[in-house]
């Protein structure tokens, strides 16, 4: 029981290590920080738009209620600076000719009442600004306009962080692991990607990059170095008709970075395979990227993924996203390098070759016998 449990606690602690040093998570989020930067914090409040929709929706939602109470209390205050100047309050026993700025103004609470009965156009008639006090008509101007501009912007941004495209590509999703085996005569890795919206992405375009540790002929050493891989589907690369799963491929040849790995070494490997979707949202014309990285670990090599399309008796295709993640073990070379020897060696045994220098010469025989 205790090598069990210690073996399980090796394991959890490997997982996590693996985790961290990822670059990309499995749903796209990027694992990386930026320290020492000399700018300063003040470029981020210039671009005010960006940090608010970056924002997370439980300091977007605090903002926003700041932002309106803050306002509100603020005006409340400058509605009772304007009846405590003009002597509007009853503390100051005003006279019955008296005619206030602001009507029915007893106190800093009932002017916080009228300052939001103002901004948000409320409007009960029990509170309203008078004829005589200019100073009163300026603030009142000056609040419904800032209130607006606090409320465009607000409401605004409530309404582009729900309708962000990025909530869009989490409605694609890849398959959990990629697979490695023959597809139409050529060691290729496959991945499977789905979306789950019968809505689609026009002009999609699928790409990868492969991460790893390199070395220069200079002796520098680059952590990080992106190698671009391409994927394709039979139909090419480019505006996928992406209505139901596909699967992608990558061919394994001798310009692919995989080709000098075999399924004994893959796993000693250290990189991280980052798999892009591009597209536009037919409903928003908004464009969105899907991301999501493969490890060492999560590349089976000798595998393919199991049918997930059938078709009904009524006619209908059918997808069983069952199978979207499930693979089938089947007999692949255990390196790229062997299966382009071996169809070298076929290629071979099949042609003739002539030796054009070799010349057929009869030796004739001689009966003469000397006893």
């Amino acid at each position: 029981m205790f090598n069990y449990l210690r073996k399980r606690f090796t394991s959890h602690i490997r997982e996590r290590s693996r985790r961290r040093a990822r670059l990309v998570s499995k749903d796209g989020r990027c694992n990386i920080e930026f320290g020492n930067v000399e700018q300063s914090r003040f470029v981020f409040l210039i671009d005010i738009w960006t940090t608010i929709l970056d924002l997370r929706w439980r300091y977007k939602m605090t903002i926003f209620i700041s932002a309106f109470l803050g306002s509100w209390f603020l005006f409340g205050l400058l509605w009772y600076v304007v009846a405590y100047i003009h002597k509007d309050l009853p503390e100051f026993n005003p006279s019955i000719n008296h005619t206030p700025c602001v009507e029915n103004i007893n106190g800093l609470t009932s002017a916080f009442l009228f300052s939001l009965e103002t901004q948000v156009t409320i409007g009960y008639g029990f509170r309203c600004v008078t004829e005589q006090c200019a100073t009163a008509i300026f603030l009142l101007i000056f609040q419904s306009i800032l209130g607006v501009i606090i409320n465009s912007f607000m409401c605004g941004a409530i309404l582009a962080k729900i309708s962000r495209s990025k909530n869009r590509a989490k409605t694609i999703t890849f398959s959990k692991n990629a697979v490695i085996s023959k597809r139409g005569g050529k060691l290729c890795l496959l991945i499977r990607v789905a979306n789950l919206r019968k809505s689609l992405l026009i002009g999609s375009h699928i790409y990868g990059k492969l991460l790893k540790t390199t070395i220069t002929p200079e002796g520098e050493t680059i952590i990080l170095d992106q190698v671009y891989i391409e994927f394709v589907v039979d139909a090419g690369n480019e505006n996928l008709f992406f209505i139901s799963p596909l699967t992608i491929y990558h061919i394994i040849d001798k310009n692919s970075p995989f080709f000098h790995m075999a399924a004994e070494t893959i796993l000693q490997q250290d990189f991280e395979l980052v798999v892009f979707l591009d597209g536009t949202v037919e409903a928003t014309s908004a464009t969105c990227q899907v991301r999501t990285s493969y490890i060492p670990e999560e590349v089976l090599w000798g595998y393919r993924f199991a049918p997930i399309v059938s078709k009904t008796k009524e006619g209908k295709y059918r997808v069983d996203f069952q199978n979207f993640s499930k693979t089938v073990a089947v007999e692949t070379p255990h390196c790229a390098f062997c299966l382009y020897n071996e169809k070298e060696a076929k290629a071979k045994e099949k042609k003739g070759y002539d030796n054009p220098g070799f010349v057929l010469s009869e030796v004739s025989e001689t009966s003469d016998t000397k006893m």
